[in-house]
């Protein structure tokens, strides 16, 4: 199926996009969240490094204050939308919290 535009007096095809970003969140063909989930991860993985090469060594209550701050909203920004309900979208999400509960030693053991 082919869809056309009118842009003055010409008739332009619409060309057709696998993926789309609306308001921050990735659309597919598909619908399905796997292409959000993963450039989340992705993002929030950069910020995890980028705090855990600033500061070698995080107490408790420093490490929540820079998750509340810069991680958690990267993972929960509009999840209503795209609600991850696939086992590997589970899967990576909880994977990017854990590596960032490990970053502080109190809490790697309480991470399994």
């Amino acid at each position: 199926m082919r869809y056309y535009i009118n842009d003055n007096l010409d008739s332009v095809e619409l060309q057709p996009v696998n993926e789309e970003k609306d308001l921050g969140v990735f659309i597919t063909s598909n619908l399905k969240p796997s292409a959000h989930c993963l450039k989340s991860t992705a993002k929030t993985k950069t910020i995890i490094g980028l705090v855990c090469h600033d500061s070698k060594t995080l107490d408790r209550a420093d490490f929540l204050l820079i998750y509340k701050t810069y991680i958690r909203p990267h993972l929960e920004y509009c999840v209503q939308a795209w609600s991850p309900h696939l086992t590997k979208d589970i899967q990576c999400l909880e994977r990017v919290q854990k590596a960032a509960t490990n970053l502080v030693s109190e809490l790697k053991n309480s991470a399994t």
